[in-house]
């Protein structure tokens, strides 16, 4: 009767090849040919999972060389017609001008209770091995991921949403739109804060607001790099960047107005504004910026902070064509450009547009 079933799938007869195999599957359910029929069964009649499942079934308990043949070539065949609709779709993804946008698409925490049944899944969608897949999933913070058209981004988001992989994008445009205004100091009149502030054409002005305005706050680290003269293993003089100190950022997002007030502990007036220094100690920039942040943590006691900006940044700093495409509006003297600078705008940037715009 297998022959039977060969010959009624030669001739594409899937009408008989089912009724046969229906027998078959009673009379002898574990004959390794009959469950690779009815897997060819179940492709040609589109269920292409159950007929996966199968086919690697026998490539686990078989070792009959044809039947592992032909279990392989259902598996390839599979993958081609899954690899062209995924073409398919993709291109009618970005088929229209706003879907060819340039964006970012981020990969969000998950818990390594779910990773491994979550690496599976990554795989399959984005196409790479589990081990990969798994190394990819992060556990703590935000990880860059792919850049690419955002048509592109929201097909794979969809996808790995709908796999419980939590994850998002946006377009480097959604970016690129948000004002950053440069605090030189705040001032505060009946308990209504205002800062004064540089726009990004460089003139000074003020922007009075409600505390209730702000939305989240952002704080990083941002490395200063000097040229130093330092010797190897072998006593040979060598010259090389390190990493000399770092300077103290922080992001106050006000969605409403569309717009990020951002300071630095090396450009803030401490000598302007509220006061804020410690009569009882020296005022070292160091701790006229702590007592700022904790002003801040008075005026503003229920607002998130997110401070993951170091791990997200290692993440995606070998990004240089698309943090190329990143004004940073981070104004620094460097002797050489570094990716930390648009890469810090482009983390505050996301959380902006992730927890403003979209909500």
């Amino acid at each position: 009767m297998l022959e039977q079933v060969a010959s009624a799938f030669e001739q594409k007869d899937y009408k008989t090849a089912a009724r046969l195999l229906k027998q078959l599957l009673k009379e002898s359910p574990d004959n390794p040919w009959v469950q690779f029929y009815v897997g060819r069964l179940h492709e040609v009649s589109g269920k292409r999972r159950d007929a996966e499942k199968i086919y690697r079934r026998l490539l686990r308990a078989t070792t009959n060389a044809k039947i592992m043949s032909q279990a392989r070539q259902g598996l390839l065949r599979i993958e081609e017609m899954e690899q062209e609709e995924r073409q398919r779709a993709i291109s009618k993804a970005t088929s229209d001008s706003s879907s060819s946008e340039q964006g970012i698409l981020i990969l969000e925490p998950i818990s390594n209770e779910s990773k491994a049944e979550a690496a599976q899944k990554f795989a399959k969608i984005m196409q790479i091995d589990s081990y990969s897949a798994r190394l990819m999933l992060p556990s703590r913070g935000w990880r860059f991921y792919k850049t690419g058209a955002v048509g592109e981004l929201n097909f794979y988001g969809k996808q790995l949403q709908k796999a419980k992989i939590p994850c998002f994008w946006t377009t480097l445009a959604e970016i690129k739109k948000i004002q950053v205004f440069q605090v030189n100091y705040f001032q505060e009149s009946n308990f209504k804060p205002t800062a004064v502030c540089r726009n990004q054409n460089d003139q000074i002005g003020s922007l009075s607001f409600d505390w209730s305005e702000v939305k989240r706050r952002v704080v990083g680290l941002l490395p200063i790099f000097e040229k130093v003269v330092d010797r190897d293993i072998r006593g040979k003089v060598e010259r090389k960047t390190q990493t000399q100190d770092y300077f103290q950022f922080c992001d106050l997002h006000i969605p409403g107005r569309h717009c990020i007030l951002r300071f630095y502990d090396n450009d803030y007036d401490f000598q302007q504004g509220i006061e804020i220094s410690d009569s009882s100690s020296i005022n070292t920039i160091r701790i006229n910026w702590n007592n700022l942040l904790r002003w801040l943590d008075q005026q503003l006691p229920s607002v998130k902070v997110s401070s993951d900006f170091t791990p997200f940044a290692e993440t995606l700093l070998d990004q240089t064509e698309m943090l190329g495409q990143i004004e940073s509006h981070i104004h620094l003297f460097r002797r050489e450009k570094t990716n930390w600078d648009p890469a810090f705008h482009l983390y505050s940037g996301l959380i902006f547009v992730k927890n403003g715009v979209m909500s």
